[in-house]
């Protein structure tokens, strides 16, 4: 029988939740998948910021079809200064969020992947 009350069907989708994160992290400790989940919340979150920030300035520019996802990074090194002057990162087009997950499911190095893409966005950070 399914619960009834707000609280009673609030806990039941917290007993759901913590019973998929257990299945999914498996033997993983459990601070170390909160680290990881919580660093990859963290890389969308700046990432689709950023891109709203730079198609934002494009737009009041006059460009309305900007989107920077689509700009090819030799490109987009036009906004680097002023982007982390503003924002105090920089990330390229082709590692946002959403662009490596879109190759996820084909890039047989995925970790290493993300690895150079955090590593970049540290880098760009520096001095900042």
């Amino acid at each position: 029988m399914a619960p009834t009350t707000k609280e009673a069907q609030r806990a039941e989708l917290h007993k759901t939740i913590w019973r998929i994160a257990n299945d999914l992290r498996g033997s993983v400790d459990g601070w170390d998948f909160k680290s990881y989940v919580l660093g990859m919340l963290f890389y969308r979150f700046i990432s689709e910021n950023l891109t709203a920030y730079l198609n934002k300035h494009e737009h009041d520019a006059g460009d309305v079809s900007f989107d920077y996802r689509l700009v090819a990074d030799s490109d987009a090194e036009f906004a680097r200064d002023e982007v982390v002057a503003e924002k105090g990162f920089y990330i390229l087009p082709s590692d946002l969020f959403a662009n490596v997950r879109k190759r996820a499911a084909r890039d047989e190095n995925l970790n290493e992947t993300l690895e150079r893409v955090f590593k970049n966005i540290e880098a760009s950070a520096l001095g900042t």
